[in-house]
């Protein structure tokens, strides 16, 4: 099994104390496992430009492109993937947040649907939770089957001493995330998921090469063996759940069908 730990903290303080915990009892729970890490802090990319290269022509022409890709590549690689972020004012890191301004596209267009993700997050005082349930909303947005989420408070500014009860909550909460990656379960999307990939896929079809704003979106969604489902063929939509996907497809190809709603690019 392979794993990637993106550390979206500046430095290995608190937060990265109890990811050393996750590794430790993930090689405990499998001797061959492999543990990748990325640390933004080392990796620099610089600030998301809003240039819409991603949306409009693909994320290969991002101006940073060369940083991004290493990321994505890796996330596509693992088995599961581990976000540790510290907590600034509730949020995740600026990092973190440039990181996820940077795979943006991916909320048009979701893609990492047989992922499965672990967020640990801490916090000197409050918010941790906020943080984590922050991050989780991304990943779900861009494609992420499950999140498993864990805070902590540490009341301490990189001086955190991880007491025998947090580790033996944390243990479990990584048992259930390394079972869940190891299942290759995939879970039927949530109506919040379905609302949102469904809009698009409606919409999309309005920003095709013959349009007046074509976009990479249109491209995408207007394959074959993607645009009559409402869900990625990988994971099952219960037949209760796909009127739902539905309904909003015919709202997003109503909405992108009128002028005021449709969406101008610089070109």
């Amino acid at each position: 099994m392979r794993y990637l730990i993106i550390n979206g903290s500046p430095h290995k303080g608190n937060t990265w104390k109890l990811v050393e915990i996750v590794k430790n009892d993930l090689k405990e729970l499998d001797t061959h496992v492999q543990i990748h890490e990325i640390h933004l802090a080392e990796l620099d990319i610089p600030f998301c430009i809003g240039c819409s290269n991603c949306f409009r022509k693909g994320y290969e022409k991002c101006p940073h492109y060369l940083k991004i890709k290493i990321i994505v590549e890796s996330i596509e690689q693992a088995d599961g993937v581990i976000i540790a972020s510290s907590t600034y004012n509730m949020q995740a890191t600026a990092m973190l947040k440039n990181l996820f301004d940077h795979l943006c596209f991916f909320l048009h267009r979701p893609h990492f649907f047989q992922k499965k993700a672990m967020i640990v997050t801490t916090t000197g005082g409050v918010g941790g939770m906020a943080a984590a349930k922050e991050i989780a909303a991304t990943l779900y947005g861009i494609g992420f089957n499950r999140c498993y989420l864990f805070s902590q408070s540490s009341f301490s500014w990189n001086d955190y001493k991880p007491v025998e009860k947090t580790k033996k909550r944390l243990r479990k909460k990584t048992i259930a995330f390394y079972q869940d990656v190891k299942s290759k379960k995939l879970y039927g999307p949530s109506y919040k998921i379905l609302i949102p990939y469904n809009l698009f896929r409606g919409m999309s079809l309005f920003y095709t090469k013959d349009s007046e704003f074509p976009t990479k979106d249109g491209e995408h969604w207007t394959k074959k063996y993607r645009k009559n489902k409402v869900y990625d063929a990988l994971v099952f939509v219960p037949r209760y759940k796909r009127p739902i996907g539905h309904f909003f497809y015919a709202i997003g190809k109503f909405a992108g069908s009128r002028k005021k709603f449709q969406v101008t690019y610089k070109k």
